[in-house]
């Protein structure tokens, strides 16, 4: 079974990440897979919109640490970046958990939409590395710095409640009327004129998308190493000991 799932159906594409095993953790493989379908659907005149979403309970717990560090990729930005420059609209569902890059990257769609039981989180720095996917420019940007170093400097969950508050999501439903109605406003996206919605965005999404593409590659510079440092190597020790990590000795 494949672990990113496509489906073109009415000028939308569903992209779905589908290993709830592993809470929709994304490896170098499911990146390039969901870099691949981008890449193809921006040209392809079959699609109009791409929707990303998980499983029922599940958008994504984030990247799989271990699998980065096994097999890390050799150009770290290339698969990331394909969020950020897709042209036609990117629609988010959200359900479940959505953890580290399953948060950042909402801030790279148009539209997202979250059930009442979603939960966000950005524990970049509590596990000893730093956010990626533009998300240091994009979240003061979209929230504020105040809110923006609350959630990246603590680390801590929230609801979807505050993630609409806060500016990361267009909308909360009821966890079984959220899919519906993220492919709802797709379709609706679809049904627009295709070179007017292409235009509408790359203008809304112009005056700063030199700046993302900066942000990413800077944050790449940083985040790839720190995954090989010592605080990265306690907290995830310490994960898999099921103990709480300590950082005291660091400095």
């Amino acid at each position: 079974m494949s672990l990113v799932q496509l489906e073109n159906n009415g000028g939308v594409l569903t992209i779905r990440f589908n290993r709830p095993e592993k809470k929709n953790a994304l490896t170098a493989v499911m990146y390039q897979s969901t870099a691949d379908a981008l890449t193809n659907a921006a040209t392809d005149p079959s699609v109009r919109v791409v929707l990303l979403t998980g499983t029922k309970d599940c958008f994504s717990s984030g990247n799989d640490l271990q699998d980065f560090l096994q097999n890390p990729p050799l150009d770290p930005n290339a698969p990331v970046a394909q969020f950020a420059t897709f042209p036609k609209p990117l629609v988010a569902s959200v359900n479940g958990f959505a953890i580290g890059v399953g948060t950042t990257m909402l801030m790279q769609c148009d539209l997202v939409y979250a059930g009442t039981g979603a939960r966000f989180q950005l524990p970049f720095v509590n596990i000893g590395i730093c956010p990626e996917l533009a998300s240091s420019y994009l979240m003061p940007r979209i929230m504020g710095n105040a809110r923006a170093a609350e959630l990246v400097m603590l680390g801590e969950a929230f609801n979807a409640e505050k993630a609409l508050a806060y500016g990361i999501v267009n909308e909360v439903l009821a966890d079984e009327e959220c899919e519906a109605r993220a492919r709802n406003r797709a379709e609706k996206l679809a049904a627009q004129p295709p070179e007017a919605m292409r235009t509408a965005k790359m203008l809304l999404r112009r005056w700063n998308q030199d700046t993302v593409l900066e942000a990413i590659a800077h944050e790449a510079s940083f985040f790839m190493p720190m995954l090989g440092k010592g605080e990265a190597r306690e907290a995830m020790t310490a994960f898999m000991e099921k103990r709480k990590p300590d950082f005291s000795k660091f400095s």
